[in-house]
């Protein structure tokens, strides 16, 4: 009876399945997402997170720590050089698990297991973010606004008019003709040429 064995040992010994998750975490670090049954999935996720959760801490002895597990030189270059930059902000969760069906020639269920921050399906910055606007309640509206009675007159809110924007005049053809003593002087101040101050 297996009561209360959380590991799952893949039908296998201690050392077959060791090498399985080692070289399965290899290929997940390598190539950011593989394809294999869900029980192995599963099993390489509470594998390979640890490992990369290590992967934050760039030492000899960290390195050395992880390829004690992994046995693979590349995967540790791959992961502590470029792997690491991608997931230093994120507090685990570093593995996504997607269901993929079932397999034709066992009926084995598959899934997908790929890197966080490697996804641009899911990923953050896959549409530019609208900002959203905070939840708005009438109570903070009044609070805002200087508040409402509460007995039951109501309050009629006078409104002004904008005042009316005159168009800055450039030049005299812009003006009506009467107001031809005007235009010379919008004319004479709207120009760009040092004036001079008038000589008595």
């Amino acid at each position: 009876m297996r009561h209360g064995d959380k590991v799952n040992n893949l039908g296998r010994t201690a050392s077959h399945r060791a090498a399985l998750l080692s070289n399965l975490a290899s290929q997940l670090i390598a190539n950011k997402r593989i394809t294999t049954t869900l029980a192995k999935a599963k099993a390489l996720r509470t594998y390979v997170e640890p490992l990369i959760t290590k992967a934050k801490d760039n030492t000899t002895h960290q390195r050395r720590i992880v390829f004690s597990y992994l046995q693979d030189k590349e995967a540790i270059k791959e992961l502590f050089d470029v792997v690491r930059l991608k997931i230093e902000g994120r507090p685990g969760g570093y593995t996504r698990i997607i269901k993929l069906g079932t397999r034709i020639g066992d009926n084995a269920e598959l899934a997908l297991i790929e890197l966080v921050d490697y996804n641009d399906v899911y990923g953050k910055g896959t549409a530019p973010q609208e900002e959203t606007v905070g939840k708005r309640t009438r109570r903070a509206g009044r609070r805002r606004s200087g508040g409402a009675p509460t007995t039951g007159e109501p309050q009629t809110v006078v409104t002004e008019a904008p005042p009316a924007t005159v168009p800055e005049v450039t030049s005299a053809a812009a003006l009506p003709a009467s107001t031809d003593a005007s235009a010379d002087e919008a004319v004479i101040n709207n120009s760009t040429e040092p004036q001079n101050p008038a000589v008595e």
